[in-house]
């Protein structure tokens, strides 16, 4: 008898429509879904599809103005460009292959060539309106989940040209979701950086830039720790601007066609390169390239003609030529940085001088720690094989192929004790999530030099786990997540972290991979439901719903709570808490203050606290 499970004929094959597709598969389109509190979770791509287009309609020359509301979960973006054309409004939110991209001479350095951004904005949100302005006339249209609900006549209008859309992104499919401020500000902050004379208006702020990339170091970095004044060149079609500071690592932020590449790309690696080089040249000497680099913050922005991404999100530049006929990305940046920061260095000798100091204290400082890196690197490789430190996944972010949505889910989890770290071994996800254990607490590395990283073993072995040691392109997890209990100790092992990784990786926590995983205080049960409760607000709404006698557990810590429960906590519903640093924010400022030695400033912060926390204990 033929076991039907297993027959495959021509009812087997199905064929999706255009908004059946995106929502079966949104990893293809918008990346991984996420709850925003990643920069690059969906929510924030799906607003940023939708700028991409009034940026569009601005480089194209139309439009000096875009006007963002976000409140809740809708999001309203109003631009003043020349407007979808009437009779395809609902052609090019509701078919794929539709759009005004494919025509190179009326979209000559576009973001998106493939006219599926506002199509996944539309089938991914539970309501999605487009109003397009044009001479007098407005065309109206509604869609729930991508299904066209309501389609207006033609009718007359007053408003100015220009395209407005407001959209709520579907709950079933972006789950316990929630748009972080300060990642929407960053987002915003970009397209006016990258878009001089453009003004943004983001729920009643303004957001413009005269300067471009100069703003955005000026922005981005802490202005007592730069070196020199930031270096700044603009071309037709490139802009870089870099510096040198007294932190370490390396830290850039690269641009193609106005979207951040957070992952870099041809561009990158090519600015990167000419950087070294040009500097070797110029100073006649052949330094290495890692002490070239070392505290460099540097920033690239190029326009090519049809870019080439490694994913439908273009977090990666994979062109290697500026334009069909035209010379490679490498060539072409490498040729405008060697002639701009040859000619500024021979015309600023001040600032050439600092750089070759900079350049020597690196080196000083790389010889300085040669010896015991090598000792530390050999205990390292050692620790692998002999003990279990380290609980690793199959899937990691620097893998060269395979799923970028897995990728992107990549995580590694830091315990403290074997306990903790047993719950979550067993109850994570092998392919994606991987388990580092601390022995005891940290050590207190303020005011440290990174020899320190080396010396010490727990330190010198996180680094490894997280191949970081030579900066963030080897970086194996897209997530580090700090996993401590929610007591004084874990608090404390908490502080102990963030200072090893804003003191030598401080890019790390800068480009949003850092995050507190939160886990619930309060169990509230009783033989028919049983709720987890983050602090005393949900405790009480849990009581009241499971009604009388409910059993309550108060979890001491990470440790009690089983396995089984536990794949709870960091499964789909996990919570994770991103560490942002404000942007008025000093890093060193930060340490001396939570982690330096004991001030009446500090004194008096600690006494608050612990009012506040005696208070809450007596209620």
């Amino acid at each position: 008898m033929e076991n039907k499970k297993n027959t495959y004929t021509e009812d087997s094959i199905r064929s999706l429509d255009w908004k059946e597709h995106i929502r079966t598969r949104p990893g293809m389109y918008i990346g991984k879904l996420g709850d925003g509190s990643a920069k690059d979770d969906g929510i924030y791509v799906l607003i940023k599809e939708v700028i991409d287009n009034s940026i569009d309609e601005h480089l194209m020359g139309h439009g000096r103005q875009i006007k963002i509301k976000v409140k809740d979960h809708r999001v309203e973006v109003r631009d003043y460009g020349r407007g979808i054309p009437l009779g395809k409004v609902i052609d090019c939110v509701s078919k794929i292959n539709t759009g005004g991209k494919y025509d190179s001479e009326a979209f000559q350095k576009s973001v998106g060539l493939n006219g599926v951004g506002l199509k996944a904005v539309n089938a991914l949100s539970t309501k999605f309106q487009i109003e397009s302005y044009r001479e007098g006339e407005i065309k109206q249209a509604e869609f729930i989940k991508g299904e066209n609900t309501s389609d207006s006549p033609v009718s007359s209008t007053e408003q100015k040209n220009g395209t407005l859309i407001r959209f709520e992104p579907d709950n079933s499919i972006f789950k316990n979701y929630n748009y972080i401020p300060e990642y929407l500000e960053d987002q915003i902050w970009n397209y006016a950086y990258l878009n001089s004379g453009l003004t943004l208006n983001y729920n009643g702020k303004k957001y413009h830039s005269e300067n471009g990339l100069l703003d955005l170091l000026e922005n981005k970095t802490d202005q007592e720790s730069i070196r020199y004044p930031i270096i700044h060149f603009k071309g037709k079609e490139i802009e870089c601007a870099m510096t040198h500071t007294n932190n370490y690592g390396e830290e850039y932020y690269s641009f193609v066609n106005g979207q951040y590449t957070t992952q870099g790309g041809t561009h990158l690696a090519a600015f990167r390169e000419a950087v070294v080089k040009t500097i070797r040249e110029f100073f006649k000497k052949d330094y290495d390239a890692t002490d070239i680099r070392a505290s460099i913050s540097g920033a690239v922005a190029i326009r090519v003609q049809e870019p080439v991404f490694e994913s439908q999100t273009k977090t990666k530049l994979g062109s290697l030529n500026v334009s069909p006929k035209g010379q490679t990305v490498r060539a072409f940046v490498n040729e405008f940085v060697k002639k701009e920061l040859d000619n500024f260095l021979h015309k600023n000798s001040d600032t050439a001088q600092a750089i070759q100091k900079r350049i020597i204290q690196s080196e000083r400082e790389r010889k300085e720690i040669a010896g015991i890196k090598k000792l530390a690197n050999e205990r390292a490789k050692k620790a692998k094989l002999h003990n279990k430190k380290l609980r690793d996944c199959r899937i990691h972010y620097n893998d060269k192929r395979g799923d970028e949505e897995l990728k992107n889910n990549s995580m590694i989890f830091i315990t403290e004790g074997d306990s903790a770290s047993g719950s979550i071994t067993k109850s994570r996800d092998v392919q994606t999530q991987a388990v580092f254990s601390l022995r005891g607490k940290p050590f207190n590395c303020f005011g440290h030099t990174k020899k320190i990283v080396y010396e010490n073993e727990e330190f010198n072995l996180l680094q490894h786990a997280l191949n970081i040691e030579d900066g963030l392109e080897g970086l194996r997890y897209k997530k580090i997540v700090i996993a401590t209990d929610a007591d004084v100790d874990g608090m404390h092992i908490r502080l102990l972290l963030l200072t090893y990784f804003l003191q030598f990786f401080p890019d790390l926590v800068k480009m949003g991979h850092v995050y507190i995983l939160e886990t619930p205080l309060f169990r509230v049960r009783n033989k028919k439901k049983t709720i987890y409760c983050y602090d005393d607000k949900e405790r009480n709404a849990a009581v009241e719903e499971v009604g009388k006698n409910p059993e309550i557990t108060r979890f001491k810590g990470l440790g009690e709570i089983s396995p089984s429960e536990f794949k709870n906590f960091i499964g789909d519903q996990i919570r994770l808490e991103p560490i942002i640093l404000n942007k008025k924010s000093k890093i060193q400022d930060l340490l001396t203050f939570y982690m330096g030695k004991n001030t009446p400033d500090r004194q008096e912060f600690i006494i608050d606290k612990l009012r506040v926390e005696k208070d809450l204990i007596e209620t």
